[in-house]
């Protein structure tokens, strides 16, 4: 009686034991994956859903920067605001601009006279350019940018801050 007695005991040991260390032992007789298994997983497609929701929000922002480029160029075109091309730009003045572009607030026949001007508008604050032109013009460019929309911005404030009403815009690419 005493020997069923520790039969019947081990029997529910060996019973409640895979209870007691959950379902992985199982899981594991099975082929399954184990709950650790699981977790490393779900955290690896929890950064794999990250990753491509910063390439979502990344696509969104390059989206948002054409659109807002070309609603600047839209506004830039019915504003009657003349964007010039490098084309008509001397090649020595072509070779030397440092940035793509820049507000031209004169364009002078005579150097001396575009000289003159430029240091004028550096009294106003202003760092000035002198770009020649193929047609042998001297022009006078400010506030040079990368961006369109930072030149687009300074070309207003020239022209609403009555320094150059002519003002345009200079594309050196």
């Amino acid at each position: 009686m005493h020997r069923m007695r520790k039969i019947r005991i081990i029997f529910l040991l060996c019973l409640t034991l895979p209870l007691l260390s959950g379902c992985d032992l199982f899981r594991k007789l099975a082929g399954r994956p184990t709950s650790e298994q699981i977790e490393q997983k779900r955290a690896m497609i929890e950064r794999e859903l990250q990753a491509h929701q910063g390439r979502l929000d990344s696509l969104d922002a390059v989206q948002q920067q054409l659109s807002d480029s070309l609603a600047l160029l839209d506004s830039i075109r019915l504003s009657d605001d003349a964007l010039v091309e490098v084309r008509q730009i001397a090649e020595q003045s072509r070779n030397t601009l440092e940035y793509r572009y820049y507000v031209i607030v004169g364009a002078f026949g005579n150097r001396e006279n575009a000289v003159r001007f430029a240091g004028e508008i550096g009294e106003k604050g202003y760092s000035a350019e002198l770009i020649s032109y193929v047609n042998g013009f001297t022009a006078v460019g400010i506030c040079p940018s990368d961006r369109l929309a930072e030149v687009y911005a300074s070309l207003r404030e020239v022209r609403d801050g009555g320094i150059c009403p002519d003002a345009w815009i200079l594309d050196n690419q």
